[in-house]
């Protein structure tokens, strides 16, 4: 046997490794609890830089030694001269790199990066932008890398146009980059911003209101540049059409822009002696400083959300003063100010009127789609016709589906919609996982497309009965409907939302699967609602309808709650108000 190697058994290698990760963890753990001692006696000297150096330099998320790090280097800074702390800083740097390298996505590392160029004296900048690019080379999506190097533009002040060249680049490279479709999307604004309207005589504020910042951009890319857009986008999804980036991206460019900030509607009842008021997006009233001014008089009134569970909601009301109103001879100009923004909106009750309003409609605001020039409508179309094309190669692409479905919204909502239907009924097919969320989609696309034509035909009456809706979206646009006929879809509730319908009088629902009344809560007008064949089945269910002063008829029939034993007599219990119940 001599002259022979002894090997060693895969046992003995294993205790070998087991004996050596303790000799690791003991040195570890020992330097680990010599940092906590010095940090707790508050001793900031370079041992301590040296021992936290070493704990990091194997683990780069301890984030608590990273804070005692940055509380040795703020001493340091107190102690030193300029020059030697840019050095010491130089140096941090250094060893920063060094634990990127052990984890290049290290929360730790990069914000501790970005800490310490914050404070250098004199940062080298084009040296971040490179390690940057280095590390992006690495791994694209590196989001840690991204948010760095957005503090690095930033700070340095490079040029949007460069960055956005720079997005050229990894784009053309590799069509998948999401990150850097994002990135782009983020600057395109700011180089290419949509020209401002002027804002409309009805929303304009008063002269002594402060000018917009000038650091304020358009969340929006001007025409010209979105049309170049289109064109790159499209040459990304027709070279891979299942590479989800340049969709995502593409769905972007066809958004809307954000709304004006404005009080879209307010509604005035002389029977009630009541205000309903409508924002173009969800606010808190009692904090945003309303005002509401009758006949040139300030009154105090209380705010409140329509329904309690919102302390933010795009619809308020309050009562007036009584007798303030209900002399039916008498004309009154109602101003609701929004101080806040500097708005104001004016509406007038005039003789003989029980109630009046002022807003502005969907189309007005372009609620549901943009207006369109020529050129971009051209350009759309033939964007149509293209995903049409891929989508004859492609015929189980949902991205192409969707897209296709969007390009028609942008175009002409009406006038595709049963095009968009069938689309939307094959893409339930191709991708069943997500059959619901395109069934709810449907369902807000024809919600849109019925306040439309609600609007064009100039009445209050929304119906949209037998049409499979699952969800119910955009109810503060539905604020001055009297009659809504939701039946024979798949509805499961009624949210809290639906209590912004403040002029209901009759509510349709029947052949549903409703088992949640929660959003009819106090409507002061409702009268009658139908709930035939849904799901309610208990008096629990139907406590919110309690709250509606004014109900009159009510039809059960096909609720198991009927089956109930007293079922009649606690119905008649819990609505006085009502003289024709239906079970």
């Amino acid at each position: 046997m001599h002259g022979r190697v002894k090997i060693k058994t895969t046992a003995q290698q294993e205790e070998e490794k087991r004996k050596e990760r303790e000799k690791k963890l003991k040195i570890y753990v020992a330097a680990r609890d010599a940092c906590f001692s010095k940090r707790k006696q508050g001793i900031w000297d370079d041992e301590a830089l040296q021992l936290t150096q070493q704990l990091l330099s194997s683990n780069p998320d301890f984030a608590t030694l990273w804070n005692y790090r940055r509380e040795i280097l703020m001493h340091l800074e107190t102690v030193k001269e300029e020059d030697e702390v840019q050095k010491i800083y130089e140096a941090e740097l250094s060893f920063l790199e060094s634990c990127l390298k052990v984890n290049p996505k290290s929360y730790g590392s990069w914000h501790h990066r970005g800490w310490v160029s914050a404070r250098l004296p004199r940062p080298d900048w084009a040296r971040e932008l490179s390690l940057c690019d280095r590390c992006l080379s690495l791994d694209d999506r590196n989001f840690h890398c991204w948010d760095y190097r957005r503090m690095v533009v930033k700070m340095s002040g490079v040029p949007v146009d460069q960055e956005l060249g720079f997005t050229d680049c990894l784009i053309g490279s590799n069509f998948s980059n999401y990150s850097s479709w994002h990135y782009r999307s983020t600057l395109l604004p700011l180089l290419h911003p949509e020209s401002p309207e002027p804002p409309s005589p009805c929303h304009k504020p008063p002269q002594s209101s402060p000018p917009p910042s000038p650091q304020t951009h358009s969340h929006r890319v001007c025409e010209e540049q979105l049309l170049k857009e289109y064109e790159l986008v499209q040459n990304a999804f027709f070279t891979d059409p299942n590479d989800q980036s340049a969709w995502f991206y593409y769905r972007w460019l066809l958004g809307r822009a954000e709304r004006e900030e404005m009080i879209s509607c307010v509604y005035v009842s002389r029977d009630e002696e009541r205000v309903a008021v409508a924002f173009s997006r969800p606010v808190n009233a009692q904090t945003v400083g309303l005002l509401l001014v009758l006949d040139g008089q300030p009154q105090r009134v209380e705010w409140r959300s329509v329904h309690p569970r919102f302390k933010h909601s795009p619809v308020w009301i309050c009562d007036l003063p009584p007798g303030t109103t209900s002399d039916i001879s008498n004309e009154h100009n109602l101003t609701v100010h929004w101080t806040e923004k500097h708005i104001h909106r004016d509406c007038a009750l005039y003789t003989g009127r029980s109630e009046s309003w002022c807003r502005d409609s969907a189309t007005d605001q372009e609620l549901f789609r943009s207006e369109l020039s020529v050129e971009k409508t051209s350009v759309l179309q033939s964007e149509l016709q293209s995903c049409n094309q891929l989508q004859e190669l492609e015929p189980l692409n949902k991205w192409c589906l969707l897209t296709i479905i969007l390009l028609m919204r942008a175009l002409d909502p009406l006038g595709y919609e049963k095009e968009t239907l069938a689309h939307f009924q094959t893409l339930k097919e191709v991708d069943s996982m997500r059959s619901a969320y395109y069934s709810d989609l449907c369902s807000k696309f024809m919600i849109e497309n019925t306040i439309l034509k609600m609007e064009y035909a100039e009445v209050r009456v929304f119906s949209i009965s037998d049409k499979n809706l699952t969800t119910l979206c955009h109810l503060d646009q539905l604020l001055l409907v009297t009659h809504i006929n939701l039946s024979s879809n798949k509805l499961q509730r009624l949210p809290p939302q639906f209590a912004m319908l403040q002029c209901l009088e009759v509510l349709e629902a029947d052949n549903n699967s409703i088992e949640n009344l929660e959003g009819v809560y106090h409507l002061p007008k409702l009268e009658e609602v139908l709930l035939k064949n849904n799901k309610i089945s208990t008096l629990a269910d139907l406590q919110p309808l309690a709250t509606c002063p004014k109900l009159k008829r009510l039809d059960l029939r096909g609720n198991p709650v009927t089956q109930t034993a007293n079922i009649e007599s606690e119905l008649a219990e819990l609505f006085p108000s009502v003289t024709d119940l239906l079970l």
